[in-house]
């Protein structure tokens, strides 16, 4: 596994089912999880047998781990940071440690893993370091994603950047849910969003996303907010978007529902596709699915009020 870098998280044994499913958003093949709850009766059920190493049988049983590898292209900045903010949104205590990598490799270089990327129709993601970069007339989102997560390289963000093309109209009021780098809510403004409110519990997230609101010249219709969507936002939107997980969509639809107009699109991104059926049931309770689209093991959904 030459150059390729371990992410191990450390979380509570009764965490372990939510914090694996959080890591399958940052690596959706190969993760390996550490649980010794059921240590004999695992051994039992595999090898038949009940002689256990007095080494594994001495493990801190309250504890489990998930083990993340990363290929050498992957940046380990943008997945400690996505890891870590979903696990405070979702109050699952934890630690993270980096193995097979420098610290200071990952904070200094990880601009090196950011490239222009064209996505949809008409934009194209530019770094903030690349300057004077020819875009080929497609729209230019300057980006400089810091902290937050979000530079449109995850299959989650593009998928959810290209339903938002297709579903918003001139002029539209939209709503980001958990907006990390704010690249979702400044694509709108530069495709043609009248305003957009981006909210995230995460106050570095917020400061970043309001820094490259400003690099794209749409601060004056950008607003970034930190706390809870639904103490903190005022008002009703014609496009919600949520690039979050699973569970987190599940738990906050009803509450997106106050927040549209009664022809509103709302977008759902940041979904496995092995829990695309268990999201489209709970969101169904309250919304109608109007287009699903798959793609790389993730689940993009839109949908209007019932």
């Amino acid at each position: 596994m030459n150059n390729w870098t371990e992410i191990k998280i450390a979380v509570n044994s009764a965490d372990i089912d939510r914090a694996s499913d959080i890591a399958n958003v940052v690596v959706p093949y190969g993760i390996y999880i550490e649980d010794y709850r059921n240590l004999e009766q695992i051994v039992d059920d595999i090898a038949h047998i009940d002689l256990i190493d007095e080494d594994l049988l001495q493990k801190d049983r309250s504890k489990a781990f998930v083990h993340i590898y990363l290929e050498p292209d992957v940046s380990p900045s943008e997945a400690v940071q996505f890891l870590s903010e979903r696990y405070n949104s979702e109050g699952i205590e934890h630690t993270i440690e980096l193995l097979n990598c420098a610290e200071e490799d990952w904070r200094n270089n990880w601009k090196k893993y950011y490239k222009p990327l064209a996505v949809g129709k008409n934009l194209m993601i530019v770094p903030s370091w690349y300057e004077n970069y020819d875009t080929g007339g497609r729209l230019a989102l300057t980006i400089d994603p810091g902290l937050a997560f979000g530079t449109g390289g995850h299959e989650t963000t593009r998928l959810c950047l290209e339903m938002c093309e297709k579903y918003m109209k001139q002029g539209d009021d939209v709503l980001d849910v958990g907006c990390g780098s704010g690249i979702l809510g400044i694509a709108a403004l530069l495709s043609g969003a009248g305003r957009a409110v981006g909210v995230d519990i995460d106050d570095v997230a917020v400061r970043t996303a309001r820094e490259n609101a400003a690099l794209n010249g749409v601060d004056d219709r950008f607003t970034a907010i930190c706390g809870s969507f639904t103490e903190k936002v005022e008002g009703k939107y014609d496009i919600v978007l949520a690039n979050i997980v699973a569970d987190a969509i599940m738990f906050l639809s009803k509450g997106v529902v106050d927040f549209m107009k009664n022809d509103a699109v709302y977008i759902m991104s940041g979904i496995i596709d092995t829990r695309a059926d268990e999201v489209k049931a709970e969101v169904g309770k309250y919304f109608k699915i109007i287009e699903e689209h798959l793609d790389g093991g993730w689940a993009c959904f839109a949908a209007v009020r019932r």
